[in-house]
């Protein structure tokens, strides 16, 4: 990665001194604290709640009888954190099951070991706990920091279970759409792409061609437009591999744009040039198809439209090496 672009990955201000907790099996959140901290009095557990310092996987909680997952992780901060109003957040779909955003870029779906509280999730369990303090937000899947797009949280156990138990999600989803901007033009404008997708020491995806050395990750593209510098596939993947797309793209020496994490691509919009544009899944509750599908950032158009002012043509990339 290029070391003048790294981001600042201290912790947010809100989540100081952390201590975290995972959650073994169902339970209310009091009886969860007091089990923790057997070794202190009631009136001091509970003066964890009123102070504003207990948060599940970042979002902040006060009530007492919240219902804990297994799964769930019980942070513990040293200072209050804020609890933060939701009067714009992106909204695509929300029904009683599923809440379904437009998740902008540089902001993590789910907390990290460096970010806690400036997550998507967060934002959801703020919006929905707006409207009842026992309402919470389930992860079912996931996009890149960088990616911007559709992202969706089942709003019950109950969905999040028949969404993502065993491979259900894999076997549920029919159609994860990409718009991928990437350096120079393909000789191929349409293919796929197979490989097995291994993560080494620094904690960076590559590709093996080796069967089974790794996990398989399958993409397919169609260049749908070309400008002087640039190229805009459309993409659909089979799989659903950390950093796949990227990955992919950069095995051919067309980086996405922006992605200074696997090249040195340039970076004309200021942003990741990587946007999921649709999802469709089988809802597990009814059997009816759902489509969700988040418009193309306009400045992605503006690009390709070639209104974006061009430095000089740049020259073929090199692929980092493992």
């Amino acid at each position: 990665m290029n070391k003048n672009k790294a981001r600042d990955t201290r912790p947010s201000k809100d989540y100081k001194n952390l201590k975290q907790y995972v959650v073994k099996e169902e339970c209310e959140l009091l009886e969860f604290l007091l089990k923790t901290f057997s070794t202190q009095s009631r009136n001091s557990v509970k003066s964890l709640l009123s102070s504003h310092r207990v948060s599940i996987d970042g979002a902040p909680v006060t009530q007492f009888n919240f219902k804990l997952y297994k799964g769930d992780t019980v942070i513990i901060s040293s200072s209050p954190i804020r609890k933060k109003t939701r009067s714009n957040l992106p909204i695509i779909y929300e029904d009683e099951n599923l809440i379904v955003i437009n998740k902008p870029t540089k902001l993590l779906s789910v907390p990290s070991d460096n970010e806690k509280g400036s997550t998507a999730f967060r934002m959801v369990n703020d919006y929905l706990q707006q409207k009842d303090k026992h309402n919470r937000a389930f992860i079912v899947h996931r996009l890149d920091e960088d990616t911007s797009g559709v992202l969706m949280f089942a709003k019950n156990d109950r969905t999040a279970k028949a969404l993502t138990d065993g491979e259900n999600w894999n076997k549920l989803t029919k159609k994860r759409g990409y718009y991928a901007i990437v350096e120079g033009h393909l000789e191929n404008k349409e293919g796929r792409i197979s490989s097995y997708l291994k993560k080494n020491s620094q904690n960076m995806m590559y590709s093996s061609k080796k069967k089974g050395d790794g996990q398989l990750a399958i993409t397919n593209y169609k260049i749908i437009k070309e400008s002087p510098l640039f190229s805009l596939a459309d993409v659909n993947i089979e799989t659903g591999r950390k950093n796949q797309i990227r990955v992919h793209f950069g095995d051919m020496g067309h980086h996405i744009i922006g992605d200074d994490k696997y090249g040195e691509p340039s970076n004309p919009i200021k942003r990741l040039g990587l946007h999921a544009y649709e999802l469709d899944i089988v809802n597990p509750l009814n059997g009816k198809l759902m489509k969700f599908t988040a418009p193309m950032p306009k400045e992605f158009q503006t690009l390709m439209d070639g209104n974006y002012i061009q430095c000089k043509k740049p020259e073929g990339r090199k692929v980092k090496k493992k």
